[in-house]
């Protein structure tokens, strides 16, 4: 079942995903508001929807052609209606031009408020504080009630799953609600209707899903992650005020971006193309040769941004693991390509040598533990190899870890890397005749090993520390197997609309 997921959702960008289950949202709210399950008629919803989308739609395309740049339509898109869920519905001329500025706002923010080319704060949040400390409008957070809760559970989930992001998602709900929960007793509500109350009024699934979740203003580590769901949520649950000023939710989300993004790599990220080179007939390497020196840990994935014309549906962002080790001098990214290439990967390989392409955020957590004595296991399907080559160069001389690789190809003519993965100790799996291979290499008896092959090949594996790295289905094929074959700790990198 989780595949077959990781497969749909793979096949759609977050800015699409996020996108479609906020326009549906909408549509299910209007229905509500049609049966009288809401506060809010439908005129006042429209107004609200109309007012909020041709206004961040409009700001956005205002404040690109000014600076001279690509707008992001489907980024205009979500920041409109997520300023429809967020602000106080209203169908008067006063209370549509208060939204409209939140609109206006928001999408300026994005330009204004950016540092290097990332926006610092989330759009719709900083649009909504705009207008409530101007006293022109007010946050509402209507989409916290209890007959949309079941659609914004099911939404919120599947987005959390989609970024894998279910630990953050865990954090920001224990601490959030239990700090609410505990306010509501003292006061004299049962633990059921405290419960009952928070999950039913309290935006605390609805901003955790659609707006905290949001990449461009998380840090990029995982326990810096966890720190900063915890931060708004302490923030939210508090409801403090300052002066007459009450700390709202959009208030703790701003808090919690201006923490995120002093963790962050705050400075720009230039690189210029210098080629690349076919891998296999499904994969490519490209190589760029950056402007200054670029802190990363190996394992980790840079987001490069590439203006093009006519970008499909995965947009003018990409994210992919780095190859190359630190101290290469170089940024290398090895990359698959379908059939046809997505127009992003096309214009990549287009790129004339000495091009720029900006890079927005280094990232992740798929990095080797720091004590070097740790056991390992690394497990790569496929393109999925790319995050060990930089692990393992980086290791070298490879007596300073103890590293054996499970390495597992479609066919002979889709092994990468044999050349720099020469000196690992290797289990090859490949269905055909791979020919001669290193010394230190050897090959499995099928396509794809079996839990007892495992077993055999890496006997001490329940001591080793477990990396998996490849498509969706690789990762659903594999980690159980790896489980039955003794493995404890399982760590995954899946290569998500790659």
């Amino acid at each position: 079942m989780f595949s077959r997921l990781d497969s749909l959702l793979g096949r759609i960008t977050m800015y699409r995903l996020v996108l479609v289950l906020l326009l549906i949202l909408a549509f299910y709210a209007f229905g509500l508001s049609a049966l009288d399950l809401l506060a809010f008629t439908p005129t006042e919803l429209g107004a609200t929807l109309a007012a909020a989308l041709i206004a961040s739609w409009g700001g956005t395309r205002i404040m690109a052609l000014m600076l001279r740049t690509r707008p992001h339509t489907e980024s205009s898109l979500i920041t409109g209606l997520l300023l429809f869920f967020v602000m106080f519905p209203s169908d008067t001329p006063t209370g549509v031009g208060g939204i409209a500025l939140a609109g206006l706002i928001a999408a300026a923010s994005k330009y204004l408020m950016a540092f290097r080319g990332r926006h610092i704060f989330n759009p719709a949040a900083f649009g909504a504080v705009a207008v409530t400390l101007l006293g022109l409008s007010a946050a509402a957070w209507w989409a916290a009630n209890p007959a949309m809760l079941p659609l914004v559970l099911i939404f919120t989930l599947l987005l959390l799953y989609r970024t894998r992001k279910l630990s953050m998602g865990a954090v920001f709900v224990i601490v959030a609600v239990g700090i609410l929960v505990v306010r509501l007793m003292a006061g004299g509500t049962s633990p059921t209707e405290a419960l009952q109350l928070v999950f039913g009024s309290y935006p605390v699934l609805f901003l955790l899903g659609f707006m905290l979740t949001e990449p461009l203003t998380l840090p990029p580590r995982r326990w810096q992650q966890l720190l900063i769901a915890g931060i708004v949520a302490v923030v939210l649950a508090l409801q403090i005020s300052i002066g007459p000023v009450f700390l709202g939710p959009e208030f703790a989300l701003l808090i919690g971006n201006a923490v995120a993004f002093a963790m962050g790599q705050r400075r720009r990220i230039r690189l210029r193309y210098t080629g690349s080179r076919r891998l296999t007939p499904t994969s490519t390497e490209v190589q760029f040769t950056p402007e200054r020196p670029v802190r990363f840990r190996p394992g980790q994935y840079m987001e490069l941004t590439l203006p093009h014309a006519r970008p499909d549906r995965r947009g003018l962002r990409r994210i992919f693991s780095i190859s190359s080790t630190p101290d290469d001098g170089t940024v290398r990214f090895g990359l698959r390509l379908s059939d046809p290439p997505s127009t992003f990967k096309n214009a990549l390989l287009q790129l004339k040598p000495g091009a720029p392409v900006d890079a927005t955020t280094v990232a992740g957590d798929f990095v080797l533990p720091d004590d070097p004595s740790v056991p390992l296991l690394l497990f790569a399907g496929g393109i999925g190899v790319t995050p060990f080559l930089s692990q393992l160069g980086a290791s070298h001389p490879s007596s300073e870890r103890d590293i054996v690789l499970v390495y597992v190809v479609s066919s002979a003519n889709e092994l990468a890397y044999a050349e720099e993965l020469a000196d690992a100790r290797v289990h090859l799996f490949c269905p055909d005749d791979p020919g001669k291979l290193p010394a230190t290499w050897t090959r499995g008896g099928g396509s794809f090993p079996t839990a007892e092959e495992l077993r055999s090949l890496v006997p001490d594996l329940p001591k080793r520390r477990v990396y998996l790295s490849g498509s969706p289905a690789t990762l659903a094929r594999a980690k159980p197997l790896i489980r039955e074959a003794g493995g404890r700790s399982v760590q995954t990198d899946a290569f998500l609309g790659y």
